[in-house]
């Protein structure tokens, strides 16, 4: 009998790539999505079965949740560092009702394992270099909206477990970047990577940069994220553990700028403009990966250098 994997938010920007990777290890596949922020419904492919449902809605949810054995959790009120300056309420109240929705029917039904996507964001306050899982209980909360809500889902993972059992994964991407996250005529409701290829690909000249270029990321395909949360869903020895998953290559947003436009082959040298970015313009993040090594058997495969020619050409047909 195959398992039966549950993903809240699988036709979204990681979600969909989560999806192919348990395709590829043949489960039954439902994905659970308002379509919010779509890529595709997989409603014509083999092996999945899609539900059009809102997961503030409870009871509508719970007719899904009862077919179902083990849930990845990634369904958020998710976006770029402009997303969340403008709607910090929307997503600290939304994001707690997915969370209560999902929770409490995954405890309900027994669930043999609650997989929840949450974010670097958690270390958003962070002062030690690399950050390692253990530093969320030494670091102080993050001050946006979004980072709080994200460490809130943790919590309901231990929450959850404490009262009810729910074994849980807490899987935390850094910086996710691929094919499938559209760009946005919004500055800063997309992701770096994204908003720069869109504003180089549109001409803009000089290049607007946020903030000073000097803030530093550790860009992690979603690709390879998508393995991770399948293998944190597998491994026995992941149940009620957390786990950070990146690159330990650190980019800095200028020199990622600069990458960018000579990959567009623009024909005028790079020049940039440094525009005021908004105050939670977090200055560096870099996660330690170890543990995911030691426990999942995982790494980073794919780099940033062989894949952004890839991400510049889809966008180019986006635009």
């Amino acid at each position: 009998m195959k398992k039966k994997v549950l993903v809240t938010g699988g036709a979204g920007f990681i979600g969909s790539y989560v999806v192919q990777e348990l395709l590829k290890k043949n489960y039954a596949v439902g994905i659970i999505d308002n379509l919010s922020k779509s890529i595709t419904s997989y409603k014509n492919e083999k092996n999945v079965t899609f539900f059009k449902v809102d997961l503030t809605n409870k009871e509508k949810a719970r007719e899904v949740f009862e077919e179902f054995d083990e849930c990845i959790h990634l369904a958020a009120k998710i976006g770029g560092i402009g997303y969340f300056h403008k709607y910090p309420a929307t997503i600290l109240s939304d994001n707690n009702k997915l969370y209560s929705t999902v929770f409490e029917l995954a405890a309900e039904y027994k669930y043999k394992r609650l997989v929840y996507i949450s974010s670097s964001m958690v270390f958003e306050s962070a002062t030690t270099f690399p950050s390692k899982e253990k530093d969320v209980f030494t670091t102080p909360p993050p001050i946006s909206a979004y980072g709080f809500s994200k460490l809130i889902g943790e919590y309901y993972c231990k929450a959850f477990w404490d009262e009810y059992k729910l074994p849980y994964t807490i899987i935390r991407p850094f910086n996710a970047y691929g094919i499938n996250e559209l760009p946005t005529e919004e500055v800063g409701y997309s992701h770096v990577i994204p908003d720069l290829i869109r504003k180089v690909l549109l001409g803009q000249y000089p290049l607007e940069i946020l903030g000073n270029g000097k803030q530093t990321r550790c860009f992690t395909h979603a690709r390879d994220i998508a393995r991770a949360i399948v293998m944190g869903l597998e491994s026995k020895d992941a149940i009620n553990e957390d786990f950070n998953i990146g690159t330990h290559k650190e980019t800095n947003i200028l020199a990622l700028a600069e990458k960018i436009y000579t990959l567009c082959k623009i024909d005028k040298p790079f020049k940039y403009k440094l525009v005021k970015s908004f105050p939670y313009d977090v200055k560096r993040r870099v996660p330690d990966v170890k543990k995911a090594k030691r426990i999942l058997g995982w790494q980073p495969e794919i780099s940033l250098d062989e894949s952004l020619p890839e991400l510049i050409e889809w966008i180019k047909g986006k635009i």
